[in-house]
């Protein structure tokens, strides 16, 4: 087991370093053709059509490989993502759990200073602030459920000019928030990846709803 090298972890590729024999030294032959192998790799998976299939399945592997905490629930992958972190935890230094002693010290030294009193106070006021935001008086609960004029005219809301949801910019959105965890130069792959599979789903969810409404049509035509 090797460290992870900064040039893998870039590309998402640090998992190939965590089953590795290669030491952990600098300019070893056996990293840097490693390293432009994958890079390889990635530039074909970026400039692939995004409709195959087989790019598609590259494309969900090396996310998980990626962000592997985000993936480890899956069926068929989640036991080498889990693996994949317990190898990545144990390269970490541990750092020791603080002793009883040094949390009493540090609470001794902030009721000591001056700034600890003043954001209790703060803290105190702003308590204050809202119990009196909660308070409902009189009035309003006297009016709480009153009735309205059955007589008055209400007028109709033109909803011409409502084009509804636009889920592709919604979909463009969610796959680029979702992109922002990937590495650097996987984030355009992991984004457009996550923008398919939310169409494919929203275009199959589509179709559920046209055949249940297709159903429901024929049954009132009988």
């Amino acid at each position: 087991m090797s460290m992870p090298r900064r040039a893998m972890k870039e590309m998402g590729f640090q998992a190939c370093c965590l089953l590795c024999d290669a030491p952990d030294e600098k300019g070893v032959l056996q990293c840097k053709t490693c390293i432009s192998h994958h890079r390889t790799v990635r530039d074909q998976i970026a400039k692939a059509p995004a409709d195959d299939s087989l790019i598609q399945f590259a494309k969900e592997i090396l996310m998980m490989a990626a962000a592997p905490h985000q993936y480890d629930h899956d069926e068929v992958h989640g036991p080498a993502l889990v693996r994949q972190q317990q190898l990545a935890a144990a390269l970490t230094e541990r750092k020791p759990l603080p002793k009883s002693e040094d949390v009493v010290e540090v609470f001794d030294k902030m009721r000591a200073s001056k700034s600890f009193v003043d954001e209790s106070e703060n803290v105190l006021e702003g308590k204050q602030g809202m119990i009196e935001a909660m308070y409902v008086d009189q009035e309003q609960l006297e009016n709480y459920g009153a009735r309205t004029v059955p007589s008055r005219p209400i007028e109709p809301v033109d909803r011409r000019d409502r084009v509804g949801e636009d889920t592709e910019l919604t979909d463009r959105l969610e796959a680029a928030t979702q992109a922002q965890s990937a590495p650097e130069e996987l984030v355009e792959v992991v984004e457009e990846q996550v923008f398919e599979e939310r169409q494919q789903k929203r275009a199959a969810w589509q179709s559920t709803l046209s055949d249940v409404k297709d159903l429901l049509d024929e049954d009132l035509d009988i």
